[in-house]
């Protein structure tokens, strides 16, 4: 089994196109059981841009202040799963639950890569329906070519996987619904580059 992360420790989040480095950021590991990797993405937290080419062109955040702008997210990912769950709150107020379909985690000695696969679904923490994000970039990327087909396969089957999971009511994430950062963790310092 891959290297276990220590409560509160930082650790290094990438997402990886072309082979290189398109984004990454810092986030502090909340709870590493060695199957659910629990991490926080605190506002304010430096984001550091992949330059060059790149098959989809530049992150779209790169346009904007290198910040995270909303408030923390709590980022919750289990391995061979093609998303991750993140916890959203406002102040103290919980607000719901963004799932971000992405590649499944791969493991590094200084923390964990994944891509952002496009499609997102929101679930409200209010229990009102919930519906599906981005389904327009998502179609547009598959009708450019930008995902090969064994990816667009795998992100469809884990949306239908999240789908029957909020059907039979199994959402494993809700145990997370309370959690908060803790107010003494500081916003991580800016991560730089490296070759991949």
């Amino acid at each position: 089994m891959s290297k276990r992360f220590e409560n509160g420790e930082v650790i290094v989040r990438r997402e990886i196109l072309d082979d290189r480095e398109w984004l990454v950021h810092p986030v502090r590991v909340v709870a590493d059981d060695g199957h659910t990797l629990a991490v926080h993405l605190a506002q304010g937290t430096p984001l550091t841009f992949g330059t060059g080419p790149f098959r989809w062109g530049p992150h779209p955040w790169s346009a904007l202040e290198p910040r995270w702008q909303s408030e923390g997210v709590l980022q919750l990912q289990r391995p061979g799963e093609n998303y991750a769950v993140w916890g959203r709150w406002s102040g103290a107020v919980f607000q719901g639950w963004y799932v971000n379909f992405q590649l499944p985690l791969r493991r590094t000695e200084r923390g964990f890569d994944t891509l952002d696969q496009e499609l997102d679904l929101w679930i409200p923490g209010d229990g009102s329906p919930h519906r599906w994000k981005d389904v327009a970039e998502f179609e547009e990327r598959v009708r450019s070519g930008g995902f090969t087909a064994a990816e667009e396969k795998a992100v469809r089957a884990a949306a239908a996987e999240v789908a029957g999971l909020l059907e039979r009511g199994e959402c494993w994430w809700e145990a997370w619904r309370d959690w908060r950062a803790p107010q003494e963790w500081e916003v991580p310092a800016a991560v730089p580059l490296e070759d991949v």
